[in-house]
């Protein structure tokens, strides 16, 4: 007669709790950021799959776990895409965020599968006993994770919303160090943080006995002195600023807050011209009148140079008075048949036009990357695409004399690209952005925590128009004025310190070297466990 086989609990439980760990690191990492934008959890939104991904077992199950990880993370922040599916009366868009998530997990799964590959080159036995090992572990595996955003900000037209450093966002002082690394900084910083707090906690459960309090551990001391160093190098920043000469920019933002619906509505367009007429007209008699009048991205349905009864009504506005107007808009190069996402600045009441052609385009957006694998599916939802700018153009507003580098749509969250703004000699970053796609959601207010980081970066102010908001001004120390609440009609009239000679800061001429720097790292780690795998190979 046999014995009923009865499981262990305590090994089911072994079993299952680093699936468990990966899930609660995506779940962590989603309350970093807006709506909830519980920053102070990304010091340990990392280590549960940290642990996970340190405990035994092959690659591909280390992979799965950082996979897990990621789709967690990434369709529970990004929810907000599935507002699309009301927008185009399309139901199979409500699985958007899933389909981006499930794409976007494999990087979650190459990070840990590294650790995991790196562990078992580094410390086979997994004592985790010597310091110096310690420090590596946890820099290479802060490296892997800067490479992997790199990559994530760049493949397939990228789409780096949300990197780890960004839910930094609210914390001034920690942001500071941004001048000299970018995000990537702090990305960095924020993971090695969560890998020395697994793997001292490990060393201390491994070590305990009669000798535990002979032993020196110096990535317990290294990592809270690189913490502290970082903190006081922000406050010095805050509390010291350096003395630039300014003068005032005095700016009107014009919110409309019109529903991406009446944008697609032919029979909405004379409603929503005078709308803007009426904010506009009312903007400049606000006393001292304004230099510059801001109009959000894509503020007129079709275009400016969409018909004539268009281009004739922003015209008219222009000439109202002696300020300069930045709107978005479409437009037509029509020799080489090319369609452009563009800034427009008027001058000189209407008689002076230049423009900036968007030149990071939004994948399935504004363009269908694959086409010809993807169009079958999408092409109803994207038509036809958009071409991308090839310059960094300046705008320029003749009274007062200020160059303008002008970011349309999600410009600003790229490092990257907004540098070469400031260091083509812009002393003001002005974004112009259209969030209404989303309706009432966290995409907003995500948008615009990832943008902050471009002012620290560059040190210039950097003022946001949107069309349902968030309209704020971000000053170069990274403190956000909100001039008017997120889906509100209004106009916001303000002033705003525009250096004379911005500072060329470390960041903005040398970008995102620490990205680089890392991914050789990484590329070099990668290379060695592997040639080491091969000789141990070979010597049994």
């Amino acid at each position: 007669m046999t014995e009923p086989v009865t499981s262990n609990p305590q090994s089911q439980f072994a079993r299952l709790w680093p699936w468990l760990a990966a899930a609660l690191s995506g779940v962590l990492l989603t309350l970093c950021f807006p709506s909830c934008d519980q920053g102070w959890l990304c010091w340990i939104a990392l280590t549960p799959l940290t642990a996970a991904a340190f405990t035994p077992g092959g690659p591909w199950r280390r992979a799965a776990l950082g996979y897990v990880a990621g789709l967690v993370f990434f369709a529970s922040t990004f929810w907000w895409l599935n507002s699309l599916a009301d927008l185009y009366g399309n139901p199979w868009l409500l699985s958007l965020p899933l389909l981006l998530a499930l794409y976007l997990g494999l990087y979650f799964a190459f990070w840990a599968w590294f650790l995991g590959t790196l562990l078992a080159a580094f410390d086979p036995a997994r004592s985790f006993d010597r310091s110096i090992r310690n420090l590596a572990l946890g820099a290479l595996g802060a490296s892997a994770w800067v490479a992997h955003e790199w990559v994530r900000e760049r493949l397939f037209g990228g789409f780096g919303w949300n990197p780890l450093g960004v839910a930094l966002h609210h914390d001034l002082a920690m942001i500071q160090i941004a001048e000299v690394t970018g995000t990537p900084g702090l990305s960095w910083l924020v993971a090695f943080a969560n890998l020395m707090a697994v793997i001292i906690v490990r060393r201390i459960v491994g070590e305990l006995g009669p000798h535990f309090s002979r032993r020196i551990r110096w990535e317990f001391s290294f990592t809270m002195a690189l913490i502290a160093l970082v903190f006081a190098f922000g406050i010095r920043r805050l509390l010291h600023p350096e003395a630039v000469e300014s003068f005032p920019l005095r700016v009107v933002a014009v919110q409309p807050n019109i529903p991406q619906e009446d944008k697609f509505d032919h029979d909405a367009e004379e409603h929503v011209l005078a709308q803007f007429e009426q904010l506009t007209k009312l903007a400049i008699l606000t006393e001292p009148p304004p230099q510059l009048v801001l109009w959000p991205e894509s503020a007129m349905p079709r275009g400016m140079f969409s018909s004539e009864r268009n281009f004739h009504f922003v015209m008219d506005l222009a000439k109202q008075g002696d300020f300069a107007l930045l709107l978005g808009s479409v437009d037509f190069d029509m020799d080489a048949r090319e369609d452009y996402n563009t800034a427009l600045l008027l001058t000189g009441r209407g008689s002076g036009h230049q423009s900036y052609r968007k030149m990071h385009l939004v994948p399935f957006g504004e363009y269908l990357p694959l086409r010809p694998l993807f169009g079958r599916f999408l092409g109803e939802l994207v038509p036809g695409d958009f071409t991308p700018g090839r310059e960094y153009t300046l705008l320029h507003i003749p009274e007062p004399s200020t160059d303008l580098g002008a970011l349309v749509c999600f410009e600003d969250t790229l490092g990257e690209l907004t540098r070469h703004f400031a260091l083509h000699g812009a002393q003001v970053l002005v974004n112009i952005t259209n969030d209404g796609w989303f309706g009432k959601t966290p995409a907003a207010e995500q948008h615009l925590a990832n943008a902050i980081l471009r002012a620290v970066e560059n040190r210039r102010p950097l003022i946001r128009c949107g069309n349902t908001g968030v309209t704020a001004a971000v000053l170069p120390s990274g403190q956000v004025e909100n001039w008017l609440p997120p889906f509100q009609q209004g106009f916001a009239a303000r002033e705003v310190r525009v250096p004379v000679h911005g500072r060329t800061t470390f960041y903005t001429r040398y970008g995102d070297w620490l990205s680089d720097l890392s991914i050789g790292l990484t590329l070099g780690a990668l290379a060695f466990t592997t040639v080491r795998k091969i000789r141990s190979k070979a010597g049994r």
